[in-house]
């Protein structure tokens, strides 16, 4: 056990799995939870990382939306097209989506009254418009551990990755 980050007590207990994905080899999911207040927390990351990197996938088309995105813990995710900036923070959780999961994402977590504001609904129909192919757009994943991946079609010019240069 150790210590929660919800509560402080010594009760968070940590269970490690490995699992052999296709085409991205060896991926270690990470599930903890606290024993007295119920806090989880879960991971996901590619256990044959490298060096730090930055991913880009030029998403052109809809197609490009159903990219497979590995997004560790760790790692930002920057969106420059449409104004979206997803920075870690201390329970920052690593999952498995795609290109599309991670516009969902930042459209659950914009407020509900969000309707109520020109500038809100803008954005969010932006979003949309984005996944619905209308928009071309930059998806920018910088991991400064390195163990985030994607999986697409090779030889494909709009999956660009390269090292991590920005101090840590």
């Amino acid at each position: 056990m150790i210590k929660c980050l919800n509560c402080g007590e010594l009760s968070f207990k940590v269970v490690f799995y490995i699992y052999e994905a296709p085409l991205v080899g060896e991926v270690l999911i990470e599930h903890g939870y606290c024993t007295l207040c119920d806090f989880r927390r879960s991971d996901v990351s590619v256990i044959n990382s490298g060096k730090p990197k930055i991913i880009k996938i030029k998403v052109k088309s809809v197609d490009d939306l159903k990219i497979i995105v590995i997004k560790s813990s760790s790692s930002s995710i920057e969106i420059p097209e449409l104004g979206i900036e997803i920075n870690p923070g201390i329970a920052a959780p690593g999952y498995i989506t795609t290109v599309e999961g991670i516009l969902e994402r930042v459209l659950d977590i914009i407020p509900s009254d969000c309707e109520l504001r020109k500038e809100c609904l803008d954005e969010v129909n932006l979003i949309k418009n984005a996944m619905n192919g209308l928009i071309e757009f930059t998806l920018v994943i910088k991991d400064p551990l390195g163990r985030s991946a994607v999986i697409y079609e090779e030889g494909k010019n709009n999956v660009i990755i390269e090292e991590y240069r920005e101090s840590l």
